[in-house]
């Protein structure tokens, strides 16, 4: 007799055995964070490693306030959407199908959700052949192309056989290794007077805009710290890593209300760790693109790019550190290959509910969906890299497609907040009034810039 198959554990689903008290010590509540981790392996890619490096490239220091504000301000309305999670259970594109508007099945803001991650499928893009460049160089007899091929198998192998603890450990280790080395040359960076001084970092505060490199800064805020990507990411690591099921279905009862808050506590905790991880990691990096490579004229782009980007390791920590950036390099871009097509297809498996293709329970076929959407945020990416875009023009072009979905998300946000938010665990009113300040900033940021692109 042949034994069952083994039954899926939906993690979308309440189970009564997984309601949990939160931890109350903080040692206890770092071993439950990770959901932020695997935003962090996702944020530590691209943005970083090409787009914010060229915007340094470009500009020097004068962009230095971008990098900051962007990182710190985000986070507000991350928390919101996580908490919305934590309260009702609902996904991310289930709490913003929740916004009014014009709907086509689902909501306005699902369809341009879904329209930004085709976009920024030319990120992807870049990425692939980022580490298939560096690949190159370590193996020039196999060709740039035939290492993108490679890449696309073993990605398939990896996603296509794996959960939740696998993409968080792996998201984890990619995390720390190339956040640590990039730090380490951006300290040494601070050595070197041709490279760097006080004066020419405190250009950075000025809160000047960068002319000549408008629309990278464009794509830096919407790439750099949680981008809008990674926004409608984070409710789904949130929900499967269990905080939604560790609270339990709303009861409006006491004990409820302070798993509740307790588990919206250990989620902050989470935010603020990868927080702190992915803002060192983008500021090691915008430093060393202002000053090593924008002091020598260089840009990363084309064939070339790798090639110049590893330039700031050399110039740093001299010639033997290029083994160094080639490890830290195919960490970090395949790592966001990896970490950002894990959560994509969870969020369009997640569409396909909203849309009535199966039902919200149907956990089996859910993940059937999701292997679906995972060799297709795969190939697409693929096929762009073979029609031979430039990697750094991919970035931006995706960056720039985040940045004008992130005033969609701020709304949506603020709209969820007051009209759906469980009164059971409302924020604190500076935690509310941090989320209105993040939303209006970013959408003036946001209209700001779109007058100036338009204007030429």
């Amino acid at each position: 007799m042949q034994p069952s198959p083994p039954v899926l554990k939906d993690p979308y689903a309440y189970h009564t055995e997984d309601v949990a008290e939160p931890p109350t010590q903080f040692g206890a509540i770092l071993k439950r964070i990770g959901p932020g981790m695997i935003l962090a392996a996702s944020i530590v890619g691209s943005g970083e490693l090409i787009a914010t490096t060229t915007l340094g490239a470009e500009v020097g220091y004068l962009a230095l306030w971008i990098i900051i504000i962007s990182c710190f301000l985000k986070p507000a309305i991350q928390s919101e959407m996580g908490r919305f999670t934590i309260a009702t259970g609902k996904t991310g594109l289930a709490s913003f199908n929740l916004v009014p508007g014009p709907r086509m099945g689902v909501s306005w803001v699902v369809w341009m959700w879904a329209v930004m991650v085709l976009v920024t499928m030319f990120q992807i893009g870049a990425m692939f052949a980022g580490v298939a460049q560096v690949l190159n160089s370590i193996m020039p007899e196999v060709a740039v192309s035939a290492w993108v091929l490679v890449l696309l198998a073993f990605t398939l192998w990896l996603l296509l056989g794996g959960g939740y603890d696998r993409i968080e450990h792996l998201a984890t280790i990619k995390v720390g290794l190339f956040t640590m080395l990039t730090l380490l040359c951006a300290m040494m960076l601070t050595s070197k007077p041709q490279y760097f001084s006080v004066a020419q970092l405190m250009e950075g505060f000025k809160f000047q805009l960068p002319g000549g490199g408008l629309t990278t800064a464009v794509a830096v805020f919407g790439i750099t710290g949680v981008g809008a990507a990674e926004l409608f990411m984070y409710p789904y690591w949130c929900v499967e890593k269990g905080y939604a099921r560790y609270t339990g279905p709303i009861d409006s009862s006491a004990d409820w209300k302070r798993r509740a808050h307790g588990w919206i506590k250990v989620m902050n905790v989470d935010i603020i760790a990868s927080m702190i991880i992915y803002t060192v990691a983008t500021l090691a990096f915008y430093l060393l693109g202002a000053g090593v490579l924008h002091s020598q004229g260089l840009l990363p782009k084309g064939n070339e790019m790798i090639a110049v980007l590893s330039r700031m390791y050399t110039e740093t920590l001299g010639p033997w550190a290029l083994w160094l950036f080639y490890a830290g390099a195919i960490a970090t871009l395949y790592g966001t290959i990896f970490a950002a097509t894990a959560a994509n297809s969870r969020v369009y498996a997640d569409m396909m509910t909203l849309l009535g293709v199966f039902d919200r329970g149907d956990y089996a076929t859910r993940v059937v969906w999701r292997k679906r959407f995972v060799v297709a945020l795969l190939l697409i990416p693929v096929g762009l890299y073979f029609l031979k875009v430039d990697p750094s023009a991919m970035v931006k072009i995706g960056g720039v497609a985040q940045a004008m979905m992130l005033p969609v998300i701020a709304v949506g946000t603020l709209y969820l907040r007051h009209k759906h938010m469980p009164k059971e665990v409302y924020p604190q009113p500076w935690v509310t009034a941090s989320l209105w300040i993040a939303s209006l900033f970013t959408i003036f940021m946001m209209g700001y810039y779109t007058i100036l692109l338009v204007r030429g």
